[in-house]
């Protein structure tokens, strides 16, 4: 027999918890978990008077902006008809069953009051908290477990005989761009000018960024960048922060005219391990060719 839904929704009783209505998985539980934005109410004080009606709390008011770019919403007011509409968006914000939500009003109000600036240095702590959490010291594993399990994501590449016929094609267009004439543009690590360089003397950029990690004499006590990598990060490695501390991170390298203006000709970022005279000829050599142009 065909069966028949009938709506009918009883009372939700007043002991009913939204804790109990989100799933521990749920990827706002997640965020709230890992994500701390307490930080916010310091950063917007002093826009707020001492007395009056308490606002919107500003935690609440970046939750929002959050979940309105997690969920691809274009306003105000859409944002706060979704959040009605989802128990996880409720409990995310702390709002409970029967609290009501802030009207989408006073979120455009709060929006136009911190300007472009405090959104600004919002966005620059997210950022800050984000590369923490990402390139974390306690991300450290062994680098042979960390590579074996790179290797485990990307064995589906093309075998060799195939990377080769890219590489002939590749060869084929460059000569075809050759005959039409010069390009003004910085040389890549793809010109067979460098690479014939780099091949002679092993440098950085020929290695792909690898690292040479043979090294001679008994001596030798070795670098935490040898033996373990970052598992959440691979490419960056420690750096000595203070006298007692390290982090994981990169290293910057440019190449600057040599003029009063101080033009910025060529950068490169490396992992933190790699010192300065690794990359430099590299970079000084792309130069070079790119004059000769």
């Amino acid at each position: 027999m065909m069966g028949t839904k009938v709506r009918s929704f009883a009372a939700l009783p007043r002991e009913l918890s939204l804790e109990d209505l989100v799933p521990e998985e749920n990827f706002y539980r997640r965020l709230e978990a890992r994500l701390d934005l307490s930080f916010v109410r310091e950063l917007v004080a002093p826009l707020y008077a001492e007395g009056g009606r308490p606002s919107v709390d500003p935690a609440v008011f970046f939750k929002l902006q959050l979940v309105m770019f997690f969920e691809g919403l274009r306003s105000e007011r859409e944002l706060m008809r979704v959040t009605a509409d989802r128990l996880s968006l409720s409990w995310y914000l702390g709002y409970d069953l029967f609290e009501p939500l802030p009207d989408h009003s006073s979120l455009t109000r709060i929006r136009e009051r911190f300007g472009t600036e405090i959104f600004r240095r919002f966005f620059e702590r997210i950022v800050q908290m984000c590369v923490e959490a990402d390139a974390a010291v306690d991300s450290l594993a062994p680098r042979w477990f960390v590579e074996a399990h790179l290797h485990d994501l990307f064995e589906g590449d093309a075998p060799e005989h195939e990377k080769e016929g890219v590489e002939d094609h590749q060869g084929t267009e460059d000569a075809h761009s050759q005959s039409e004439g010069p390009v003004r543009a910085l040389p890549t690590a793809a010109d067979e000018d460098l690479l014939q360089s780099n091949r002679a003397s092993e440098d950085w950029i020929f290695r792909d960024g690898a690292q040479d990690r043979s090294f001679e004499g008994t001596s030798w006590r070795g670098r935490t960048a040898d033996t373990r990598a970052s598992s959440t990060d691979p490419d960056a490695s420690p750096m000595r922060w203070s006298e007692n501390a390290r982090r994981l991170g990169y290293r910057t390298n440019h190449v600057v005219d040599g003029g009063k203006a101080r033009i910025i000709l060529s950068v490169l970022v490396t992992p933190g391990e790699v010192s300065e005279n690794r990359p430099m000829l590299d970079l000084a050599h792309r130069r070079s060719l790119d004059h000769r142009r």
